[in-house]
């Protein structure tokens, strides 16, 4: 059987690629081992001349499908891989998945219930232009759709009629994400100095923030939960087998899981019994937290928690359709500093209705909450979002789209962006590395970054808060050779015999 050849695009917009690595693509190919299906992975990140490595592979891969994940983020980077894929390998099948395309589906949708095709359908339609099959959703048994021969050109696991969407009970069956094929030695993430991994413990947040991507897509909304057995099983086979005593629970809102503290309770008992002892980093939804969770987190080996305060001004967390408020907020971080947990606060501007007086009281709000770190961006309306999926053109500005949020006509502005081309709206280096394409009746995009820039400032020194550097990235020789990748941009499986080996 001819391998599949899936790629992790590069992250070039990131500080540092090498921190976590992409689990979801990791899934994928696990669910493609366990059907018999030998894999070959290409893990880009943090490569500096990524289209090299793909070239010199593509020359001698045997694969017949190339797969690719991406985040929105990550598509210009995709898209230059799938344009050398074509040049190289003009009969390979392209196949695109992860969270954009879903993204995108999910606001086609929208927009054909709402008022027919627009600019997400126009999205979609470039993304078909540029691969074979585009899959939106649970891509762990959706894979082995868009390989079939005759493949359509949307697998749409998006959906929970779907054979292919994931239940609870069909998450717990799922193999362990395939890490062996990637060089898990390269990825350098650590709680409190103790090395850890990453680990989906769940899926899906079922609140309605306006700015976050998914609040249209069941895959991203509908909480899927795995069992606290498997979790914890999952924590001691990574012990086991890469020595790591730290786990980040990279989930949406750990405490939406009614089974929250049962996991917590057997976590601690687990490193009881193997004589170990664990650092844990995760999120949580602030207005649900609680002196019990706390107590259970902290005794589980918990350091850290990170939440989406976002905002210290009532009227925008009004506006983002929240749900929690600026008291709810405060209370969170009383009751982690009672057990002993850090908290690091995630804060955002540019919301509809963002003026001088919201920035200023996000500001006040960290200064009098004291969190022990925090993160301030810029709203980027991605597709998927109710800022991007129920906006309108403006009549004025052709390439301008306007939300109004309708409890009090507060508006936001959002530049059209071509994601398949840019992916400098995310995020940045403080030190001036912020570009806005948003903005309000108040402040214009320039106004923004500034407010930004001058909250990280501010904040950071009152609190004496350092900002962690940044990683290089790594340049792969092209003299290395077709067979000489470096075993920390690919790794082959061996279908069945491989699934013995792990």
């Amino acid at each position: 059987m001819q391998p599949v050849c899936l790629v992790i695009p590069p992250s070039a917009f990131l500080l540092d690629e090498r921190v976590f690595m992409p689990l979801g693509i990791l899934r994928v190919a696990a669910c493609l081992e366990k059907a018999g299906v030998p894999v070959e992975l290409l893990d880009l990140s943090g490569i500096e001349n990524p289209l090299d490595v793909v070239r010199v592979h593509a020359a001698t891969s045997r694969a017949s499908h190339f797969g690719l994940t991406a985040t929105t983020p990550q598509m210009p980077a995709a898209f230059e891989i799938a344009r050398v894929l074509r040049e190289v390998r003009p009969t390979s099948r392209l196949i695109l998945g992860g969270p954009h395309v879903t993204l995108v589906n999910a606001a086609v949708k929208g927009e054909s219930a709402r008022k027919g095709p627009g600019r997400a359908s126009a999205a979609l339609a470039k993304l078909s232009g540029a691969f074979d099959t585009l899959v939106a959703g649970d891509g762990e048994e959706a894979v082995l759709a868009a390989i079939k021969p005759g493949a359509p050109a949307l697998v749409d696991a998006d959906d929970p009629k779907s054979p292919l969407f994931l239940t609870s009970e069909r998450l717990n069956a799922l193999p362990f994400p395939a890490r062996h094929l990637v060089d898990v030695g390269s990825y350098h993430y650590s709680i409190d100095g103790t090395r850890a991994l990453s680990m989906i413990a769940q899926l899906g947040c079922p609140f309605e923030c306006g700015f976050c991507g998914g609040r249209e897509s069941p895959m991203l909304r509908r909480v899927r939960t795995r069992t606290s057995h498997s979790i914890v099983s999952e924590m001691l086979e990574l012990h086991r087998a890469y020595g790591v005593n730290g786990f980040m629970l990279y989930d949406d809102e750990l405490n939406v899981n009614r089974g929250m503290v049962e996991l917590m309770d057997l976590i601690a008992k687990t490193q009881r019994e193997a004589g170990a002892q664990w650092n844990l980093r995760g999120f949580i939804k602030a207005q649900l937290f609680t002196d019990e969770q706390a107590e259970a987190m902290a005794r589980a080996g918990f350091k850290w928690i990170l939440t989406g305060f976002e905002s210290g001004s009532p009227r925008i967390l009004q506006n983002i359709n929240k749900r929690s408020t600026r008291e709810e907020n405060t209370r969170c971080l009383e009751i982690a500093r009672r057990h002993g947990l850090k908290v690091k606060a995630l804060m955002s501007i540019g919301h509809p209705g963002e003026s001088a007086e919201t920035v200023r009281e996000s500001r006040e709000w960290l200064l009098d909450a004291k969190p022990d770190d925090f993160d301030v961006t810029i709203i980027t309306t991605y597709p998927g979002t109710p800022y991007y999926d129920r906006a309108v053109r403006d009549a004025k500005k052709p390439d301008v789209w306007v939300y109004t949020y309708k409890g009090n006509g507060d508006r936001l502005y959002s530049y059209e962006v071509d994601y398949t081309k840019v992916a400098d709206y995310y995020k940045g280096d403080p030190n001036g590395g912020y570009r806005s394409y948003v903005y309000t009746d108040h402040l214009s995009a320039e106004e923004l970054v500034a407010a930004r820039d001058g909250v990280e400032r501010d904040v950071r020194r009152a609190l004496k808060i350092p900002f962690n550097p940044s990683a290089a990235a790594q340049r792969f020789e092209h003299s290395m050779g077709q067979l000489g990748l470096p075993p920390r941009i690919l790794r082959v499986s061996g279908g069945p015999r491989e699934q013995a080996r792990a």
